[in-house]
């Protein structure tokens, strides 16, 4: 086993992998940027490098700054969490040159995967589904007309190098194609370096769902079963759960083959996730995350596999612990993001100081965080606060504890999504399993939010004062034990 991983992130998914390292007797390495020097994560690390100034192309985008922490401390192998380097292949090959072990897939892997046009190929050659659409970029305007005209509208303008929902434009009728056109371009170019788009048939009410997979160098591959995703904000995902409430038996064993295919198809090495859309009865391939989901602990919850532990064991050459007989589903699990932003205006993100934290407990609830009373949240990165995840042996009871955990999670200092999540707890097509990636829009969940957000806010002012009382008597008992001790000596 490795003797020392250094953890190329910040914030809980940090923490996350260095849990596991520590389970695993292996030291970690933290590095950090000037907004992070008091960061939960780096006092948790057995050490600490720092790697530049707040903005993240100076610090955990700095390759050189990177390799230069990794030779310094002699870490052997790098874990990438999501996000920042994660999927970047030219860091994947320097890390092959310089003799580290990257814990996930191979340059060839993430390149392959990482062009939207590449992949779509790969996986019709394979026959997996796929949605309509075109094989190679779109040349301009006319030709991005001809193609809708062709498929039929509505349609989808992607990014062929993009992710996370960016840049993404959904174009219903012609008029609309030439603006749609330029602007999925220019964020192609400017946030991915290149402005190579796509059209696909926008599908109608669908459903995301992905399947989470396993991969080793011995030519082992499973799935570890379905997470349903549809739950979006601007084609990001806020709520996630497991299993989907759409799934059958049959047609888990279907989705389940496609999904270990795709990975076979393109020599899929470590942890990762294929995912699909879904919609009336039809289920097409959507893409390939090469790296650990934001998501993965629902999946660990209801399968009871570490999928951190799996992915250091799988990098050092080991065999996955498991085979797909293994895999059983056992109860429902819940998993919202508490992001610091203001659902009542765009979903902005809300830096700013956390003045009172209390996280919620109690049976069947995980909370992955990397916060505390008295952090800043920086404006630099990512507004995730935590990801908050409940299990219970079936999906209502799973609802009711997560409204149970939202209740009991107080943040003060800067404002968050919390009152979107209850509201959509709250909903009755929630609750049904009646979910579409438009369900925000379809179900008008930010009118029930106002209300909830304010009724939070009172709440949190509350209990804010409460412990602010608690901790002055505290204090105050405290001082009365030190000073009775002071007149004993």
């Amino acid at each position: 086993m490795f003797s020392k991983i250094l953890v190329a992130n910040r914030g809980e998914i940090a923490i996350r992998v260095m849990r596991a390292c520590r389970e695993l007797g292996v030291e970690t390495v933290a590095v950090y940027s000037e907004a992070d020097k008091n960061a939960l994560f780096v006092k948790y690390a057995d050490e600490a490098y720092f790697v530049g100034p707040p903005q993240s192309a100076q610090s955990y985008l700095n390759m050189d700054n990177i390799f230069d922490a990794i030779h310094k401390t002699g870490a052997e192998a790098v874990h990438p969490g999501y996000g920042f380097l994660s999927e970047n292949a030219d860091f994947v090959g320097r890390c092959c040159s310089d003799g580290i072990v990257f814990i996930g897939p191979s340059e060839k892997t993430i390149r392959g995967a990482g062009s939207k046009i590449e992949a779509r190929k790969t996986m019709q050659k394979a026959g997996i589904p796929v949605i309509p659409g075109t094989e190679e970029g779109i040349k301009d305007v006319e030709h991005a007309a001809s193609v809708a005209e062709e498929i039929g509208y509505p349609v989808i303008i992607k990014s062929s190098a993009g992710g996370g929902g960016i840049g993404m434009k959904v174009v219903k009728e012609p008029s609309e194609i030439e603006q749609a056109f330029e602007s999925t371009q220019s964020v192609a170019r400017s946030v991915f370096g290149d402005e190579t788009v796509f059209i696909e048939k926008y599908l109608e009410e669908p459903r995301h769902i992905e399947f989470q997979i396993l991969a080793d160098s011995h030519d082992n591959t499973i799935h570890l079963c379905d997470r349903e995703c549809s739950i979006q904000r601007r084609h990001q995902k806020l709520i996630e759960e497991a299993p989907s409430p759409a799934m059958t038996v049959e047609l888990r064993e279907r989705m389940g083959a496609s999904a270990i295919k795709a990975a076979k198809v393109i020599d899929y090495v470590n942890s990762g996730t294929i995912e699909f859309l879904y919609s009336k009865g039809d289920y097409y391939f959507l893409e390939v995350n090469t790296r650990l989901q934001v998501e993965h602990p629902i999946t660990e919850i209801i399968t009871g596999v570490d999928l951190v532990k799996e992915q250091i064991n799988i990098a050092y050459g080991g065999e996955i612990s498991m085979e797909q007989k293994d895999i059983h589903i056992n109860g429902w699990a819940i998993e919202c993001r508490i992001n610091a932003e203001d659902p009542l205006n765009e979903f902005i993100p809300s830096p700013g100081k956390i003045r009172r934290y209390r996280s919620p407990g109690g049976p069947g609830v995980r909370v992955d965080s990397g916060v505390y009373a008295g952090y800043t949240i920086s404006p630099y990165y990512d507004s995730l606060v935590s990801k908050l995840s409940v299990w219970a042996p079936n999906r209502m009871e799973a609802i009711s504890r997560m409204k149970r955990a939202l209740y009991e999670y107080i943040i003060v200092g800067v404002k968050t999504n919390i009152p979107f999540h209850k509201a959509v707890m709250n909903n009755r097509a929630f609750q049904n399993g009646e979910l579409t990636t438009h369900f925000i829009d379809d179900h008008s969940i930010l009118k029930e939010v106002e209300k909830l957000a304010h009724d939070g806010m009172a709440k949190s002012d509350s209990l804010a004062a409460a412990l602010e009382t608690d901790n002055k008597k505290i204090a105050a008992v405290t001082a009365a034990v030190g000073a009775y001790l002071n007149q004993r000596k």
